[in-house]
């Protein structure tokens, strides 16, 4: 019984990571569990190349830097004009 429990568990550990990539990169954790379920090296790579791509987007660059610089700005109190 025990070795049935270590075993579900070691099958488990890598549709459990493919969803937690997943959901951190904006993309629904049951589906990509499930895919991680059924075809579990499969759905790693396909996951892993899905980010790499849209990781290599030069918009998805910009917009990441805007969102730091506006996060920055915001951090800051600004002076209003003429003062």
């Amino acid at each position: 019984m025990d070795l049935l429990l270590g075993g579900i568990c070691a099958l488990m550990w890598l549709p459990l990571v493919t969803g937690y990539c997943a959901q951190s990169y904006g993309r629904s954790f049951w589906l990509w569990f499930a895919l991680g379920c059924c075809f579990p090296i499969v759905s790693f790579f396909v996951l892993f190349g899905l980010i790499y791509r849209d990781e290599r987007n030069p918009g998805n660059q910009l917009l990441e830097e805007a969102r730091r610089i506006l996060a920055e700005a915001e951090t800051h109190e600004v002076e209003p004009f003429g003062e």
